[in-house]
């Protein structure tokens, strides 16, 4: 694996989504850092990997409409046109399944196509909160592929103070700032803060992120370079609404 952008779990990074007037600077600047370290990451890729939060676990195939449907936010709001892309198999992972996808697989599809990733070169895949083993697994497959390069998408806690989309938890601060201090540190430290993160924390303060994350630490595991020596560069990180949210590039060492 060469490389892997984190980026956050909202489908208000599709523009038009947050409304028909200007977009909040904060969001304004989390979208231009997301689209960033996509763009940086999937330079020289062979080929791209979307992992997503899903209901379950599987491969996302066939052609896929790039809409915010999954949130319930009809096309003709968007300011954009609404792609549609069609994708094979990546070849390893969860079986296929057919359906709508998550809306952070919507966000993490369109971040690739933006930066210049052809079709025939991207996948998807969307993984739910469950045993470590298998996340890990797939993620070892992918991560044995030559020149992959991950999407992951994911974000913090949804549990910050009163403007939250849940109702706030005075944990959520703290475990996600553990989070951030840890991608921030780069190397063992941040693979290590996202494999250690448990489960039922996670779901509790509602992070997104944790069942991608594991993914990306299986495929960190499969590489052949030292973890100490991977480099990660937070672009933006924020809590927007009661969410935490980040933009990040990770380097894997060769």
């Amino acid at each position: 694996m060469l490389a892997a952008a984190l980026v956050p779990d909202t489908v208000l990074l599709l523009p038009g989504v947050a409304g028909r007037g200007p977009d909040e600077p904060v969001l304004v600047a989390l979208r231009a850092a997301a689209a960033a370290v996509v763009a940086d990451a999937v330079a020289g890729a062979v080929r791209v990997v979307v992992v997503a939060p899903g209901r379950a676990d599987r491969a996302v195939v066939g052609d896929v409409a790039l809409g915010a449907a999954a949130a319930g936010v009809p096309d003709a709001l968007l300011r954009e046109p609404v792609p549609t892309v069609r994708l094979d198999p990546p070849g390893v992972g969860p079986s296929t399944g057919w359906g709508a996808v998550g809306s952070g697989t919507v966000v993490g599809l369109r971040l690739a196509l933006a930066a210049g990733v052809p079709a025939h070169r991207l996948h998807a895949l969307e993984v739910a909160p469950g045993p470590v083993p298998p996340l890990r697994a797939t993620g070892a497959a992918l991560g044995e592929g030559t020149g992959t390069v991950l999407v992951v998408v994911g974000s913090g806690s949804a549990r910050h103070g009163d403007d939250a989309p849940l109702p706030g938890d005075a944990r959520a601060s703290a475990v996600d700032a553990a989070l951030l201090a840890a991608l921030q540190q780069g190397g063992a430290a941040a693979r290590s803060a996202l494999a250690a993160l448990p489960e039922p924390t996670a779901t509790a303060l509602a992070v997104t992120g944790w069942a991608p994350w594991q993914v990306l630490v299986g495929a960190l595991d499969a590489g052949s370079g030292d973890p100490a020596d991977d480099r990660t560069d937070v672009r933006h990180a924020t809590v927007w609404r009661g969410a935490a949210h980040a933009a990040a590039l990770w380097r894997v060492a060769s």
